[in-house]
């Protein structure tokens, strides 16, 4: 009978604990165990590698450019869905395919992505005003290096048509990525 009362004794109170962590893991919003862990700062730090700093916020020129050209945000809807399936006056990102777009940067630093009104696409970026030189002058076998974001000498927010850049090769830069252009020749408009 002794043993009885010794299992009551331990295991009633085990139990009561186990069902209270239990509703308390269910109902509360806050995760307890991160808050108690040591290594919290080291997961957050890393679940925000990839991102260059500022990454989330757009700059000012960007949203001049996409009012200018009257372009809306790519829909939750519409993510993933292959560039020629969108409709024209979208933006949206991707790395140097631009087979289908993303509704969100997300943390590769991914470049922006324009598709105008008249079905052009473009990456949009930034880059050294050298760099842009080389475009503006039509100069062939050139490569332009791009950011997702101003970068030291590479602060010139530029817009090239994907039909224009022969090869794009994304390579790790710090906390992200930049984009190198490689453009053999520009095709000259008719006017």
């Amino acid at each position: 009978m002794k043993r009885w009362y010794l299992y009551l004794i331990i295991v009633v109170p085990l139990g009561l604990a186990i069902l209270l962590y239990i509703i308390v893991r269910l109902t509360s919003p806050v995760n307890f165990a991160d808050m108690w862990s040591r290594n919290n700062q080291a997961r957050n730090t890393q679940s925000a590698a990839g991102k260059l700093p500022g990454a989330d916020a757009v700059p000012k020129e960007v949203l001049v450019l996409r009012k200018a050209h009257q372009l809306r945000a790519l829909t939750e809807r519409e993510n993933g869905t292959k560039i020629q399936d969108l409709p024209n006056g979208i933006y949206g990102f991707a790395m140097c395919s631009v087979d289908s777009l993303s509704a969100k940067r997300g943390n590769t630093s991914a470049l922006e992505i324009h598709k105008h009104d008249d079905g052009i696409v473009y990456y949009v970026g930034y880059a050294s005003d050298e760099d842009i030189g080389k475009y503006l002058a039509l100069q062939k076998n050139f490569h332009i290096v791009s950011y997702p974001q101003p970068w030291e000498r590479a602060s010139s927010l530029f817009e090239i048509p994907v039909e224009f850049v022969s090869k794009c090769e994304a390579r790790s830069f710090k906390d992200g990525y930049f984009f190198d252009l490689f453009v053999t020749t520009i095709p000259l408009m008719p006017s």
